[in-house]
C-alpha cells in the first residue's frame, strides 16, 4: 500500500522547509534508510531519509520550492500502484502550503498578479525574477550592484546582481537562461521580498506590459540614495546674527558724556571714559563720585576690580543655522533595531557584575605567545573559559520557549564584531572542543570576513552564548542586550592597573570588570553567579583550561 511522505519537522522551531536537492527521482527503487532529499530548514540543510521501501511514485515539492511542515512531499508504493486518491486528498493542502522558495525566483503566470484591467499574459519562455528572501529575517533587499545589464545574455548560474540583505551583501545567481529584458530595480533601490527584480526571456520579447502591471511585492522601490542636505530656513529655527549695540552718547554743555546702558543712565567725563577704555574697565562696575553720580578721573584711578568685575565675556551670538544630513537606514541597521528592541522588551534582563584578578592571565598569555607561530588575545582566553564554564552550567547555555526550555549540550560562542554599518555576531562553534590557538584563528578570520562583508549566514547562525568586548576602546565596564535566542551575554571591559589588597597589603595589580546580562526566565541570580565564579576560576588560573 502506498505511503504518503510529508514535509518533516527537522528542528524544534521549523515551520516550513525547502527542498534543496532530490537524490531520488520518480520511478527509482527506494530502500529503507536511503536518502530521499536534502531539506533546508530554518537552521541548516539536512539529509532526509526514507523509512519505507518501494518505488518513488510521486514528488509533491520540486527542488527549490518551500512548503509548510506536513505538506505532501512524496508518495512511495508499489510500481504501477494507483495513487490518484492520495493525490486528490493532498491537492488542496499542497496548493495552500507550497510556496516558491525565495531563492528560486522563477514564477509561473499563476504566481504573478497583474492589474485587473489588464489582459497581459506571460509570453512563452519569459521568466519573472523577484526579490529573493536570502535570510530568514529578510523582509526587503537592496540592489547593491547589477552585474548584468538589459540586453545581456544570461546563462543559468550567472551572477545577476549583488543584493544587500539585513545581514550581508550576497551574490544572486540566475536560475534561467535567456536575455535580460527588463530591470525592475536600479542600483541602490530597495524593495520588499517578491517585488519585481528582473525579467528574462527570448531576445526581442516585449515585456513592457508585464513590467507595468506586475503587482507582486507590493510597494514601489525605495531609493536608497542619500538626500541632499536641506538648510532650515524657517524664521523659527534660523538664528540671525545680532549686532551688539554700543551705548549711544551725547555731549552736554558741561562736557560730560551721557552713557545709556541696560543698567540705567551713566554720567562720565570724557577723560574718565578714555582712561577706562585704556585700562579695560567696565564702566558699569564703577561708582561715580561726581555730581549726580558722574564718573570722574579719580574714580577710574581708585577703581579696584573685584571678582565680579573682571572683564566680562561677550555673549555668544550664533552666526550659523541649524542643519543636518539624512542617512537612510540600511537593512542591517533596521535588523539590529528590530532584534534588539524585541530582546529588550521580551526578555526580563538583569545584570551581574564581577571583577577578575588578571595577573596570572597576563603571565600565562605572555608565556603562551612565546611559543613559535602562536598568538592569542585575552578575548580568545575568555571565549575558551566561557565555553568550559557553560559545559558545567547548562542553564546559562539555554533557550526559552513558551512551553519549555532547551538546555544545549553543545557550546557555540557568538563573538560581537563591529563593522561600519553596525554589528555582526559570527559564531565559534563547539568552542569547548577547540584549542586556544584554534579559537584565536577562527575569531581573527571572522573579523576579517566581517569587515569585508564576506560572512555567510551559516557563520552567523546558531550561537548559544554571546561575548561583547569593548576593552580595546578603554571601556572599563558596560552592559549589553541579550542576543536572542541566547539566555545571556557577557560584556568584557579593559584591563586596568590599580592598587589592590593582597595578603593585607596594598600592592599594584591588574583587574578586569565583566558584566553578564541574563534572561531571568531561564537563568536565576544564583545560577548566573555560580557560572561567573567558575569563569573566574578559569581566568585567574588559566592553566586549568589546558587540563
Amino acid at each position: 500500500m502506498a505511503e504518503v511522505i510529508n514535509m518533516p519537522r527537522l528542528s524544534d522551531t521549523m515551520e516550513e522547509g525547502t527542498v534543496a536537492t532530490w537524490l531520488k527521482k520518480v520511478g527509482d527503487r527506494i530502500e529503507e534508510g536511503d536518502i530521499l532529499a536534502e531539506i533546508e530548514t530554518d537552521k541548516a540543510t539536512m539529509e532526509f531519509e526514507s523509512f519505507n521501501e518501494g518505488t518513488l511514485l510521486h514528488i509533491g515539492i520540486e527542488e527549490g520550492a518551500t512548503a509548510k511542515v506536513d505538506t505532501l512531499l512524496a508518495i512511495i508504493g508499489e510500481e504501477g500502484e494507483d495513487i490518484s486518491a492520495l493525490l486528490s486528498a493532498g491537492a488542496s493542502a499542497e496548493e495552500s502550503d507550497t510556496i516558491p522558495e525565495a531563492e528560486d525566483e522563477e514564477k509561473d503566470i499563476s504566481d504573478v498578479d497583474f492589474d485587473s484591467g489588464s489582459n497581459e499574459e506571460l509570453p512563452e519562455g519569459v521568466t519573472i525574477v523577484t526579490m529573493p528572501r536570502l535570510s530568514d529575517t529578510m523582509e526587503e533587499g537592496t540592489v547593491a550592484t547589477w552585474l548584468k545589464k538589459v540586453g545581456d545574455e544570461v546563462e543559468e548560474g550567472d551572477i545577476l546582481a549583488e543584493i544587500e540583505t539585513d545581514k550581508a551583501t550576497m551574490e544572486f545567481e540566475s536560475f534561467q537562461s535567456g536575455i535580460l529584458l527588463h530591470v525592475g530595480l536600479q542600483e541602490g533601490d530597495s524593495a520588499k521580498v517578491d517585488a519585481l527584480l528582473a525579467i528574462i526571456g527570448p531576445k526581442g520579447t516585449d515585456v513592457s506590459g508585464i513590467a507595468k502591471n506586475f503587482k507582486v511585492g507590493g510597494d514601489e522601490p525605495k531609493k536608497e540614495s542619500k538626500p541632499e542636505p536641506k538648510a532650515v530656513t524657517s524664521s523659527s529655527n534660523k538664528e540671525t546674527k545680532k549686532e551688539i549695540s554700543k551705548p549711544s552718547t551725547s555731549v552736554t554743555s558741561s562736557g560730560v558724556e551721557k552713557s545709556s546702558t541696560s543698567n540705567g543712565r551713566l554720567f562720565i567725563s570724557p577723560l574718565a571714559k578714555k582712561m577706562a577704555e585704556e585700562k579695560g574697565i567696565n564702566l558699569s562696575q564703577v561708582s561715580g563720585s561726581g555730581e549726580n553720580g558722574r564718573i570722574v578721573k579719580r574714580d577710574i584711578e581708585n577703581f579696584t576690580p573685584g571678582a565680579h568685575s573682571l572683564a566680562t565675556v561677550a555673549k555668544f551670538v550664533p552666526s550659523g543655522q541649524e542643519d543636518f544630513d539624512e542617512v537612510p537606514n540600511s537593512n542591517m541597521r533596521k535588523a539590529i533595531a528590530k532584534n534588539l528592541a524585541k530582546s529588550k522588551f521580551t526578555a526580563p534582563h538583569y545584570y551581574l557584575n564581577v571583577e577578575f584578578d588578571m595577573e596570572n592571565a597576563m603571565a600565562f598569555r605572555a608565556q603562551y605567545n612565546s611559543l613559535p607561530d602562536t598568538k592569542i588575545s585575552y578575548n580568545d582566553m575568555i571565549v575558551k573559559a566561557c565555553a568550559l564554564a557553560l559545559r558545567e552550567h547548562p542553564q546559562v547555555n539555554s533557550q526559552w520557549f513558551d512551553d519549555r526550555m532547551k538546555l544545549n549540550n553543545h557550546v557555540h560562542i557568538g563573538v560581537a564584531v563591529a563593522v561600519p554599518d553596525g554589528l555582526v555576531v559570527p559564531v565559534v562553534k563547539f568552542a569547548n572542543e577547540q584549542s586556544l590557538t584554534q579559537i584565536g584563528a577562527a575569531v581573527k578570520e571572522f573579523a576579517g570576513k566581517a569587515r569585508n562583508k564576506k560572512l555567510t549566514l551559516d557563520e552567523m547562525d546558531g550561537s548559544t552564548f554571546t561575548i561583547s568586548n569593548l576593552g580595546m576602546f578603554g571601556i572599563e565596564s558596560f552592559t549589553s542586550i541579550i542576543n536572542q535566542p541566547n539566555s545571556a551575554i557577557l560584556s568584557v571591559g579593559a584591563i586596568v592597573s590599580k592598587p589592590v589588597v593582597k595578603g593585607g597589603q596594598v600592592v599594584p595589580g591588574n583587574t578586569m570588570k565583566l558584566t553578564m546580562a541574563c534572561d531571568h526566565r531561564t537563568v536565576d541570580g544564583a545560577t548566573g553567579a555560580q557560572f561567573l565564579q567558575t569563569l573566574k576560576g578559569y581566568i585567574e588560573n588559566p592553566v586549568t583550561m589546558l587540563v
